[in-house]
C-alpha cells in the first residue's frame, strides 16, 4: 500500500430513488476508503446497496448526497461527458456477462478501449499482447469469443480491462456463469494481479470469491455491516460467516 491519496473514497454517500412517497433510499450514508494494491470485496444480499455502491465507484451513478473521489478527483462537480472520461481512463469493468464483441478476435476485443481513445494500431496490439499474457491467454488471441469456454471469455474481458492500465479493477459477480474450476481459473488471474500492484474491488454474493480477497465489506440495508481485513488467505473474518449475515 501507499501513503498517497486512496483509490476510492466515498464520504457520507447517501443514494435516494424516487421521490416524495415512491422515494426508496438505496445508501444511507455510506464513508469508504480503498488504498492502492487493495483487494477488496464487496458482498451482500439482493436489495443490500452493493449494487448501488458499485455504479457510483464505477461513475455510473452519482451520489445524491456526499462525496464520491476516484483517484483524487472529486465527482460531484462532473457532468455526464467528464464522467465518461473518468470512467474510461481510471476503471476497468469486468461484468458478469463478458460483453465481448463475437465477431472479433480476442485481440480486437482487448484492443476496442484502446480503439475509442485514439491509440495507434501498433501500439493498440503491442499493450494488448501484453495484456491477453496476463491473463494466461496468449495463445487464443486470434480466437472469436465462440471458439473459447465461458471461463476464457471472462479472461478476455480481464485483459480488455487491464489493456488501458486503470487506476481500478471493478469486477462485477465475475464468476456469475462460471463452472467451479474456471471460477477458481478466474480467481487466480485476480490474485496475481493483486499482487502485481492492481488494485481490484469485487462485488459479489459468493463466500469463496470474496475469501481471495484482503479485506471484505458487508453491507446491509444500504450501509457497512462489516469492514473486516483477511487474517488468513482464504478465509472470510468469522463476523461475515455467522449464521444468519446474508452473504
Amino acid at each position: 500500500m501507499t501513503g498517497g491519496p486512496p483509490v476510492i473514497r466515498l464520504v457520507s454517500v447517501v443514494k435516494v430513488y424516487g421521490a416524495g412517497q415512491a422515494a426508496v433510499q438505496a445508501l444511507g450514508g455510506v464513508s469508504l476508503d480503498v488504498v492502492t494494491m487493495d483487494y477488496v470485496a464487496i458482498m451482500g444480499a439482493s436489495g443490500s446497496g452493493k449494487s448501488t455502491m458499485m455504479n457510483i465507484i464505477g461513475c455510473l451513478d452519482v451520489p445524491t448526497e456526499g462525496r464520491f473521489l476516484i483517484d483524487g478527483i472529486d465527482t460531484s462537480s462532473l457532468d455526464e461527458q467528464q464522467l465518461a472520461v473518468v470512467r474510461n481512463r481510471k476503471i476497468g469493468f469486468v461484468f458478469q456477462s463478458f460483453n465481448l464483441i463475437p465477431r472479433m478476435s480476442a485481440l480486437r476485443n482487448v484492443e476496442l478501449p484502446l480503439s475509442y481513445a485514439g491509440v495507434k494500431s501498433a501500439d493498440r496490439r503491442r499493450r494488448a499482447e501484453a495484456a491477453l499474457h496476463l491473463v494466461g491467454l496468449s495463445d487464443r488471441m486470434n480466437s472469436q469469443p465462440k471458439q473459447l469456454s465461458g471461463g476464457q471469455q471472462q479472461r478476455i474481458a480481464v485483459a480488455r480491462a487491464l489493456v488501458t492500465n486503470p487506476s481500478l479493477i471493478l469486477a462485477d459477480e465475475p464468476t456469475g456463469n462460471l463452472d467451479t474450476k474456471a471460477s477458481r481459473d478466474l480467481m487466480s488471474v485476480f490474485d496475481r494481479l493483486n499482487a502485481a500492484g492492481r488494485t481490484v474491488v469485487l462485488i459479489t454474493h459468493e463466500a469463496d470469491v470474496a475469501a481471495h480477497a484482503k479485506r471484505v465489506i458487508q453491507v446491509q440495508d444500504g450501509r457497512i455491516l462489516a469492514d473486516r481485513r483477511v487474517t488468513e488467505p482464504g478465509a472470510l473474518p468469522p463476523l461475515l460467516t455467522r449464521p444468519g449475515v446474508p452473504s
